[in-house]
C-alpha cells in the first residue's frame, strides 16, 4: 500500500508569549497514512492536531523532522493540486451565490473539475442561486468541500468539518466522503465528535502532549481502553455482598450501581460472567464493548499525568 503522508520525528515548537519560554507543541511524530484511508486525527486542546496539520498543509514548518506528501514537499504537493483542505471558517465572499463562488475558485485552477460536478459531489446542485450569507453553517462547510473538490485532489484534509451540521446533515457529509475515497481519495479529518470518528473512521490516530499515544484501526483503538462494560441485575437485598464480591474479582476496575443492577468495568468479561451467572445468580446479563470515548479519555489521561 502506497504512502500519501510520511511524518518522520516531526517536532514544532514556539516561543511563549508570556515568558518566552519554548512550548514543544509537536514532539517527535512518527506517522504514516496510506492512500484510500480514512482517517481521524483526535485529542483533546493543545494535543498537537491543528499543529500538525498545518505543517502537512506547508502553512507552516517544523522546527525538526520530515514531512514528505507523495514522496514531495508539503507546498510541492499544493501546487501540484495533490493536496486540499476543508477548514472550519473564511474564505467564503458573503454576497456571491453559491454557483458564483465556486466559478470565481475554478477560474484560478489550470485544469479544474467542472462547477456542475463540484456541486453535485458536494451536495448543493439544489442551492447554486442561494447567496453564501443564506447558507447555514453546515451549507457553508459543504461549499468548502466543493472548492476544495475544484482541483481533483488525491489527499483531502479536514478540520472540524462537520461543525454547524445537524446529525442528519453530518451522515450525509461523511456519506459522500465515503464515495470520494471509493474513487480512490485519501481523507485526513480532525474532530471532537468522538461519534463522529466511531462510526466514520477506518483508522483513528489519538494524540496528546503532542505525541501520538494510539494509531489503529478504530475498532482496536476502542479495545486498547483494555476492557468492557458488564451489565446485571441481581436481589436488592443482596446487591451490596454481591457487589463487594465483584471488587475483588481479578480484573474488575470499578463497580457502581443504577436502579437497574451493577455496572462493571473489568478486562476479563468472559471470567466475570460465569461468576455471575453460576455463582451469584445474577439476571439480564449484558457485555458491551469499550467505547472509542473511553479509550480517549483513558489514553489521553495517561500520558497527560506521565507529562506532569
Amino acid at each position: 500500500m502506497n504512502n500519501c503522508i510520511r511524518l518522520r520525528d516531526l517536532h514544532k515548537s514556539f516561543e511563549s508569549p508570556d515568558d518566552g519560554s519554548e512550548i514543544q507543541a509537536v514532539d517527535g511524530i512518527n506517522l504514516d497514512i496510506h492512500t484510500g484511508e480514512i482517517v481521524a486525527l483526535l485529542g483533546p486542546n493543545g494535543a498537537g492536531k491543528t499543529t500538525t496539520l498545518d505543517m502537512v498543509l506547508g502553512f507552516t514548518s517544523p522546527t525538526s523532522g520530515s514531512i514528505s506528501i507523495f514522496d514531495r514537499s508539503p507546498r510541492e504537493a499544493v501546487a501540484d493540486g495533490r493536496i486540499a483542505a476543508v477548514l472550519q471558517a473564511g474564505g467564503l465572499l458573503r454576497d456571491l451565490t453559491v454557483q458564483e463562488t465556486v466559478t470565481l475558485i475554478a477560474s484560478t485552477h489550470n485544469n479544474p473539475m467542472s462547477v456542475d460536478e463540484a456541486l453535485h459531489r458536494s451536495g448543493l446542485t439544489e442551492l447554486a442561486t442561494r447567496r453564501v450569507q443564506a447558507c447555514s453553517g453546515g451549507e457553508q462547510q459543504r461549499l468548502r468541500f466543493a472548492l476544495a473538490l475544484l482541483g481533483d485532489p488525491d489527499l483531502l484534509i479536514l478540520d472540524e468539518p462537520t461543525t454547524g451540521m445537524d446529525v442528519e446533515a453530518r451522515r450525509a457529509f461523511w456519506e459522500t466522503m465515503q464515495t470520494e475515497v471509493q474513487r480512490g481519495r485519501t481523507v485526513v479529518f480532525a474532530t471532537h465528535y468522538l461519534q463522529e470518528a466511531e462510526d466514520f473512521a477506518q483508522r483513528t490516530v489519538l494524540m496528546a502532549n503532542g505525541r501520538i499515544v494510539a494509531d489503529g484501526p478504530t475498532d482496536e483503538v476502542r479495545r486498547q481502553a483494555s476492557g468492557k462494560r458488564v451489565k446485571a441485575r441481581f436481589s436488592t437485598e443482596r446487591l451490596a455482598s454481591v457487589s463487594a464480591t465483584i471488587s475483588r474479582f481479578d480484573g474488575v476496575r470499578s463497580v457502581s450501581s443504577d436502579q437497574h443492577g451493577l455496572i462493571i468495568d473489568t478486562t476479563d468479561s468472559d471470567g466475570l460472567a460465569r461468576l455471575i451467572l453460576q455463582d451469584l445468580e445474577g439476571t439480564d446479563l449484558e457485555i458491551e464493548s469499550a467505547s472509542l470515548e473511553n479509550a480517549f479519555v483513558q489514553l489521553t489521561s495517561n500520558e497527560m499525568e506521565l507529562a506532569r
